[in-house]
């Protein structure tokens, strides 16, 4: 059975003050009845896996090279992020993919250095508003499910965030039928792949104007297993009623 799991994005926001409200959450979720994870800036990495030590919450980079070391100017590897304390890395992000023109073999192989260094790997997918309207959504989920995700992982080593890119950060979410329809696809093709076992234990997570106000019915939607929140896990309060609406469903 998949794990339920409330995963922040803080993306490029975040300094040393910010971890307050990590304390704020730490003291309001002892023992949280699902998971939770905060993948911040790298800059705040270590610092953050520090403060909450071996508390209940799980920490993690927004991104990780397929290589081990090098000369790859501003990267971290899976082992740099070990290192700093994290356990999962997110990747593939529409922004990764649009910013820095990441392909699904860039994140394929991103994804297997991830869990070669002893990651959990987030692997996004999600299409453009144009491909919605064009009817293409479920080719391009298929295409970029096949393409980014490599062979050998587990139910434990990995995590699938759908995420259309036309909701991110724009307050426009998809309809309940539309996320049933995605998450529905997604579980299907992982089981075809991997079988009903592996296939139906990895957690699938919604991503895309996540907020307290709508988390429920969400949450509510067969085969969504949590949520990957952007601007609402950057603040105590909001997060928090994210989690109390995962753990009640």
């Amino acid at each position: 059975m998949a794990q339920k799991l409330a995963a922040g994005n803080w993306k490029m926001n975040g300094t040393e003050a910010s971890l307050a409200e990590v304390d704020a959450m730490l003291a309001a979720y002892p023992a949280p009845g699902c998971g939770v994870l905060i993948c911040p800036p790298a800059t705040l990495l270590d610092r953050l896996s520090r403060r909450i030590g071996t508390g209940p919450i799980a920490t993690g980079a927004q991104d990780c090279h397929m290589n081990t070391k090098g000369a790859h100017t501003g990267d971290i590897s899976a082992e740099m992020i070990k290192d700093a304390g994290g356990a999962y890395a997110i990747l593939g992000h529409s922004e990764r993919r649009t910013d820095h023109g990441e392909t699904d073999a860039i994140v394929n192989a991103k994804t297997a250095a991830a869990l070669a260094g002893g990651l959990v790997a987030v692997v996004c997918i999600g299409e453009t508003e144009a491909q919605r309207d064009a009817g293409e959504t479920l080719d391009l989920i298929g295409t970029q499910l096949a393409g980014s995700i490599p062979d050998g992982v587990s139910g434990q080593t990995l995590v699938v965030a759908y995420e259309p890119v036309w909701a991110i950060g724009t307050g426009r979410v998809p309809t309940l039928e539309q996320i049933t329809e995605v998450h529905d696809f997604i579980r299907a093709r992982l089981q075809e792949r991997f079988g009903a076992d592996l296939g139906g234990a990895v957690s699938l997570l919604y991503g895309g104007s996540v907020k307290p106000s709508n988390a429920a019915e969400i949450f509510a939607v067969a085969n969504v297993d949590g949520a990957l929140v952007g601007g609402a896990s950057l603040k105590a309060a909001d997060f928090g009623a994210i989690i109390d609406a995962l753990q009640n469903a």
